[in-house]
């Protein structure tokens, strides 16, 4: 009926919408693994997880990490998950790889959450490839550094991603 009311004859739909994320515990449980993964090879680091909406579900914090680092690996998640599922891309590295850091003006790096730097990681759904979030590290010496440490912890739990 409101589609017909608006012209376009389409059915309503239902007006609840369901956005699939990580529960808080698995959440928790990759960014503590990327930083457990760092911590082995002597790097001190924060990792983030960002849910569906952008926002942090679970924040790890290394010992001894710098402050930036706790904002840095948050916009590396963030980056991860909105570009990664825009430009259908799995980590930070791809989306550089790929020249998705905008226009030659550097437009998309003023937006204050996104940060083309590697480090960050798109969480997909082990059962169906769904986006689920995405996972940033920051800290280690080289930001293949610290997403290496993330791509580690996806892979330890990918089976859990679901």
């Amino acid at each position: 009926m409101v589609g017909s009311i608006l012209g376009c004859g389409l059915p309503a739909q239902g007006h609840v919408i369901t956005t699939p994320k990580l529960d808080w515990s698995t959440a928790a449980k990759l960014a503590a693994e990327a930083v457990r993964t760092c911590a082995a090879q002597g790097y001190s680091v924060t990792a983030t997880v960002v849910d569906t909406t952008g926002h942090e579900q679970a924040v790890i914090k290394g010992d001894t990490v710098p402050l930036q680092s706790l904002s840095v690996s948050y916009r590396k998640a963030y980056t991860a998950y909105a570009y990664g599922l825009a430009f259908n891309k799995n980590t930070t590295s791809e989306l550089i790889a790929a020249k998705v850091t905008g226009p030659a003006n550097g437009a998309l790096n003023t937006i204050p959450e996104v940060l083309f730097v590697p480090g960050g990681v798109l969480l997909r759904n082990a059962a169906d490839n769904s986006v689920l979030g995405g996972l940033g590290v920051s800290g280690a010496p080289g930001g293949e550094k610290d997403e290496a440490c993330a791509v580690a912890a996806v892979t330890k739990f990918k089976a859990e991603l679901r």
